[in-house]
């Protein structure tokens, strides 16, 4: 196993990663602007994928002018009466414009052609993250109920296992249906190697192999301390200050019980073994009931040494699992930035751009990357619904103001509230880059 980044490259590589993956997120939200807008009435001057001097440009048969420019970190939609990307009213140029005209601007649009339009941006957010976790479980699918073996991982054992084989039964027990797989290999013995029973080319043999769950490094996480101290996805953690760790829980106990210490940790990588030193890192998890739990953790992510063989779900499946992972996103992401704002959990926790470059690159494969993807869009459409000035919330805000008030805020207050907004945006953006420069 190896990661994207590893496969293509380093630095450079991680960027354009991530350029492309934002650049498809952001030309979604603010497609999700145009197309509402366009519907409602309101005419689209510019729509760019990019910021800066324009180096590609077509004007379409409505009259807006699409470009791709040189700064390849976001876009923007440009209506018709705004007086900058940000859709700040530009109240002078509208005022001057005739009734049929100023219908077609954002200023002078109906109350409910704005909210639409504002709204969209988001939505289509959530929307493109529901439409790629469902291509994803339709093309790729799911682990199947039975457990068989798909590939097999190299370890520094023999592997006795084969592609192919269906695994009846490990330690004498037999093996359930994958529902409960987790509890079932939990349940085993933590012996490096376990007896086998299989079902191999319609006869049932038995096998020595290793531990279903070894020590085995399935992913590495950003701005942790087994990615600083080099550790890779493949690697095996044979030991720690000398101590055998047969199967990824007894590395899980071992670095626990350290609470932070350094330590030596033994590697086996495609047949050479090495030792790294590293110390264990705080980090804030998440926990079913919507708190967070402080852990000690050296960010690796386990795995079996094989993977098991997948199957394509129905559609109907694919679309309620699907609802249920972009909603999970949003709920967990609530639930984070609710934490942070309290002080409950560290803003270590935030991520900046180098944050997502690295943990968009860090997918072990094209179907880890789509779906890092579909996360991001679903964070990005959140984030932006944050009642914060400058932001699609904001604008809400603003609406919202109108809608109760029978009229719009006063220019200079909408003024002196974007530039807030942006300030506060900034501020974001510089504690995001802060926590992935100088965060342990």
């Amino acid at each position: 196993m190896s990661s994207l980044l590893s496969l293509f490259g380093g630095g450079a590589f991680t960027v354009v990663l991530f350029i492309i993956a934002l650049s498809i997120v952001v030309t979604i939200h603010e497609y999700g602007h145009y197309i509402v807008g366009r519907w409602s009435g309101i005419k689209a001057d510019v729509f760019s994928v990019g910021f800066g001097k324009p180096l590609i440009q077509r004007t379409d048969k409505h009259g807006t002018v699409w470009q791709i420019a040189a700064l390849p970190l976001g876009g923007y939609v440009k209506f018709a009466g705004d007086a900058n990307a940000a859709s700040g009213p530009d109240t002078a140029l509208v005022q001057d414009m005739p009734a049929d005209a100023r219908r077609h601007t954002m200023t002078g649009a109906p109350l409910w052609a704005r909210m639409a339009t504002v709204l969209a941006g988001p939505f289509f957010n959530f929307i493109f993250s529901f439409v790629l976790f469902v291509g994803l479980l339709t093309f790729y699918g799911q682990i199947q109920d039975r457990l068989i073996v798909d590939e097999v991982t190299p370890l520094p054992a023999e592997i006795g296992l084969q592609a192919g084989d269906v695994i009846l039964s490990i330690d004498g027990q037999d093996v359930p249906e994958m529902a409960s797989i987790g509890t079932f290999i939990t349940s085993l013995p933590r012996e490096e190697m376990l007896t086998y029973t299989v079902l191999r080319d319609g006869f049932e043999t038995t096998i020595t192999a290793p531990h279903p769950h070894p020590a085995l490094v399935s992913s590495v996480t950003v701005k942790s301390a087994a990615k600083r101290a080099g550790v890779e996805i493949g690697d095996v953690i044979t030991a720690i200050d000398g101590v055998a760790v047969p199967t990824f829980f007894d590395l899980q106990e071992v670095v626990k019980a350290k609470d932070g210490a350094e330590m030596t940790m033994s590697i086996w990588r495609a047949g050479e073994t090495f030792d790294v030193q590293l110390a264990a890192l705080p980090r804030d998890l998440p926990l079913p009931d919507g708190g967070f739990e402080r852990r000690w953790l050296i960010g690796v992510g386990g795995g079996y040494f094989f993977s098991p063989a997948t199957e394509k779900l129905p559609l109907t499946d694919a679309l309620t699992s699907s609802l249920r992972q972009v909603w999970g996103i949003i709920t967990m992401s609530l639930s984070g930035i609710g934490h942070m704002i309290t002080g409950a959990i560290s803003t270590c926790n935030m991520s900046g751009a180098i944050g997502m470059a690295q943990f968009i690159a860090s997918a072990p494969t094209l179907a880890d990357y789509i779906g890092n993807i579909a996360l991001i869009s679903t964070a990005i459409g959140l984030l932006n619904l944050l009642p914060i000035p400058v932001l699609d919330g904001g604008h809400m805000v603003f609406y919202i103001y109108e809608a109760v008030r029978g009229k719009p805020l006063p220019d200079r207050a909408v003024n002196v509230m974007m530039a807030v907004g942006m300030a506060v945006i900034l501020s974001l953006m510089v504690l995001g880059l802060s926590s992935d420069l100088f965060c342990k």
